[in-house]
């Protein structure tokens, strides 16, 4: 009797993290990774228990924007994400929504742990939240970049001040922000691009759907455009920095040329690659390696 307990205790302890693991899932490759190795590049990494702690912050901050925002979305991952936690009918409306909800206090509190400052980072990152869904900036394309954008820094700048030796924010952190939040605000609609069908089920106004010709011209000119930019900013010279020029034009020309669901799909994933090595650049500058 005793074990068989057992086992049902551990069998739902097991469920529950796969549900938990689901809602954060597809956001691995556009936030984590990307928004880890921002941080070990800026910082600088002050120890590997810093750079644990800085994951599950990310993590558990993503968990609580991403129950924000799929408890409002359940049409549209009805359609493009059924394996979802709440189009799978793993987890109820009900019970998302108080999850939701005692995430709050639960990321603040821990973010209090670390310092002020970062509690208040956290709180900065609720209230974008609150925004993007509460108020319905994500209906709107606009609304929904700017979000992306303000959501993107915050997650930077509380990853960084976790990770780092200080908890301030140098020259290069804060120029290294800045560049990020400008190139989320100007491509981070590529996500959008394999979606068109279930936001417009929600009554979404991407970019994609607002403007659907030129919102694929933007894609088309600004990863190369970025990429220049970047390599010369943070002085990437030689075979690395054509690499990385050279993969822009190739996001840019598969977003143009290629415009079915499934090359979107595959398009965004490539997108994300890229994004993930825009972020590794300001290591260059912080250890002068070329």
């Amino acid at each position: 009797m005793a074990t068989h307990t057992l086992s049902r205790m551990v069998h739902s302890i097991w469920d529950c993290g796969v549900t938990l693991f689901l809602f954060t899932y597809t956001d691995f490759k556009t936030i984590i990774g990307p928004v880890t190795c921002f941080a070990i590049a800026v910082a600088p990494l002050a120890s590997l228990r810093h750079l644990l702690s800085g994951i599950f912050w990310i993590w558990l901050h993503l968990l609580q924007c991403n129950v924000s925002n799929q408890y409002k979305s359940v049409v549209e991952d009805a359609i493009n994400r059924p394996w979802r936690p709440l189009p799978a009918g793993r987890i109820s409306a009900t019970t998302a929504t108080i999850l939701r909800w005692a995430l709050v206090p639960t990321c603040i509190g821990l973010s209090a742990l670390y310092g002020a400052d970062l509690a208040l980072t956290s709180a900065s990152l609720t209230a974008v939240t609150i925004a993007y869904d509460e108020f319905k900036l994500a209906g709107h394309w606009f609304g929904k970049n700017l979000s992306a954008m303000f959501g993107y820094t915050v997650f930077e700048i509380g990853a960084t001040k976790l990770m780092g030796k200080s908890t301030s924010l140098d020259e290069i952190s804060l120029q290294a922000i800045s560049m990020s939040a400008l190139v989320i605000l100007t491509t981070i609609h590529a996500q959008d691009c394999p979606d068109v069908t279930g936001d417009r089920a929600l009554g979404r106004v991407t970019l994609p759907i607002y403007a659907p010709e030129l919102s694929r011209i933007i894609l088309l000119l600004l990863p190369l455009l970025w990429s220049v930019h970047l390599i010369g900013l943070w002085r990437i010279e030689g075979l690395a920095g054509a690499v990385f020029c050279a993969l822009g034009v190739y996001i840019g020309w598969r977003y143009y040329a290629l415009r079915s669901n499934l090359e979107d799909k595959t398009s965004y994933k490539i997108y994300n690659a890229w994004l993930l090595v825009a972020h590794l650049l300001p290591f260059n500058m912080r250890y002068k390696l070329m």
